[in-house]
């Protein structure tokens, strides 16, 4: 005859339990996910990415953990940025806002826009034509002209711009100063980033969360995501699992 489980009940509320907290280690240690709600890092990121952050790349500050506690100051395993990459980080002004853009300066750096090319201490950065690109999603679709830009270290990465002469293609020189590092948007004429000293500025380190890794889904945001039956002729196949550089 067979025995009654009695402890089904227990046994289930125990799984629940222990797959929770797995959750909770998963993105407060090692990966959160975030999507792209605007335009200003494509053709990186285009509206409608989902994609995960490594909350271990650059170490654990207070942002790392869910409802960012004031549990100690700085970083624990800290390390920067590299040049180059895409983190997501807490907007100085409003750290309750999570952005996302391309570190391009460290600590010590000075970056300056000079007729809308970038330099980074006083070198400028190579830039070469790689045709055009329609950006879509953050109103009428536009077509723009598509650069590969290489930094100091050779890491190569994609950016757009509609001209060399927008009000941040000619700036003042901007010292980073220690603690600090210097994000831009990939999609240089329509990005909110540190050139605006007053929005966005210098990001202090202990602001980062973490580094862009991999595209898990995508979805054309003309529709709500609860749109499933949708899904099949809006998902971006070709953009699933590309990793973010």
């Amino acid at each position: 005859m067979a025995q009654r489980n009695s402890g089904g009940w227990g046994d289930s509320l125990k799984t629940v339990i222990y797959a929770a907290l797995i959750a909770v280690f998963i993105r407060t240690f090692l990966y959160e996910p975030f999507n792209i709600p605007s335009g200003s890092m494509i053709p990186t990121l285009l509206v409608g990415d989902y994609l995960f952050v490594s909350k271990f790349s650059y170490g654990y500050s207070n942002y790392s953990f869910p409802l960012s506690p004031s549990l100690f100051s700085g970083r624990i395993f800290g390390s920067l940025p590299q040049r180059g990459d895409v983190a997501v980080f807490r907007l100085p002004r409003d750290p309750s806002v999570d952005y996302i853009k391309r570190i391009v300066g460290l600590p010590g750096d000075e970056i300056q826009m000079k007729s809308g090319h970038l330099y980074i201490n006083g070198k400028e950065l190579p830039r070469d034509p790689s045709g055009t690109f329609t950006a879509e999603g953050d109103g009428p679709p536009m077509v723009l002209k598509r650069y590969i830009e290489t930094m100091p270290d050779g890491v190569k990465h994609p950016i757009l711009k509609a001209s060399d002469d927008g009000p941040l293609d000619n700036t003042d020189v901007y010292h980073v100063p220690p603690g600090y590092v210097f994000g831009m948007g990939d999609n240089r004429d329509d990005s909110l980033d540190s050139r605006v000293l007053d929005a966005v500025g210098y990001i202090p380190v202990a602001n980062l969360v973490g580094k862009a890794e991999i595209i898990f889904f995508s979805i054309d945001s003309r529709y709500p995501w609860w749109e499933v039956w949708e899904w099949p002729f809006e998902i971006r196949w070709g953009r699933l699992l590309q990793l973010v550089h």
